[in-house]
């Protein structure tokens, strides 16, 4: 019972570093060394914890080591600052493999989304381009919806658009020609919007992506803990 005492509160002491980071990145676009550092120097209580046996340490090490690697490069090119990237690295050492990916995918999306909102409300308003700028709002507006929808898909395990809805979509769609020449002209649509966003941002976009992280790691860690409380609950 005291190592699942310990247990929870190395989770709960992880959760409360996700939360500080979260903080801190909105705050001063800036994620603290120590509290990466701490996150990471805190994963082999956690492996112990656990119970992890040599082979599944070097899993979550060799996780680490290419996460770390991967978003360097992401660092090297701009698209990530870099404390996100020892963050990511820190937790790469904390989850499975197979839990990582649903963090990183779940991180992708609500960072995209949360870039392109950012990226609609800093545009600079240039005169006589009022019905362009208010259809790139449109677009954003559309691309967060559709992120949201897919971060709630994939965060619950639901499919991102219902059967019936397919099934209702295909009844009253004439042929795939149809379908495709309006996956064309939709996403020709949101790329033209994307594009005048980006053309007209007032200054360089600094996207506190650390939020993204924590947020991803949050949710997966919840999991995580449900999953962990019913299995207990079960063989207890």
């Amino acid at each position: 019972m005291s190592g699942g005492y310990f247990s929870y509160a190395l989770l709960a002491a992880l959760a409360t570093a996700l939360l500080i980071a979260a903080f801190t990145d909105l705050r001063r676009r800036e994620i603290n060394n120590w509290l990466n550092l701490s996150i990471a120097l805190a994963a082999p209580l956690w492996w112990l914890a656990a119970g992890l046996g040599p082979i599944a340490i070097a899993y979550q090490l060799g996780l680490a080591a290419v996460t770390f690697a991967l978003a360097c490069v992401l660092f090297a090119t701009g698209q990530m600052g870099g404390g996100d990237v020892k963050l990511l690295g820190a937790l790469a050492l904390w989850f499975p493999p197979a839990s990582f990916m649903n963090l990183v995918v779940l991180m992708a999306l609500v960072g995209g989304g949360g870039s392109i909102a950012m990226a609609a409300l800093n545009m600079q308003r240039v005169p006589g381009e009022a019905v362009r700028d208010v259809l790139a709002g449109l677009v954003a507006l559309v691309w967060v919806w559709c992120v949201a929808a897919i971060v709630f898909a994939v965060a619950t395990g639901r499919p991102v658009v219902a059967e019936a809805s397919v099934e209702a979509l295909a009844r009253h769609v004439p042929g795939l020609w149809a379908l495709a020449l309006v996956a064309l002209v939709t996403g020709s649509i949101l790329i033209l919007g994307l594009r005048h966003i980006m053309r007209r941002q007032k200054s360089r976009l600094e996207v506190p992506y650390g939020i993204a992280i924590s947020a991803a790691g949050l949710w997966v860690l919840g999991e995580q803990t449900l999953a962990g409380a019913r299995m207990a609950a079960q063989t207890g």
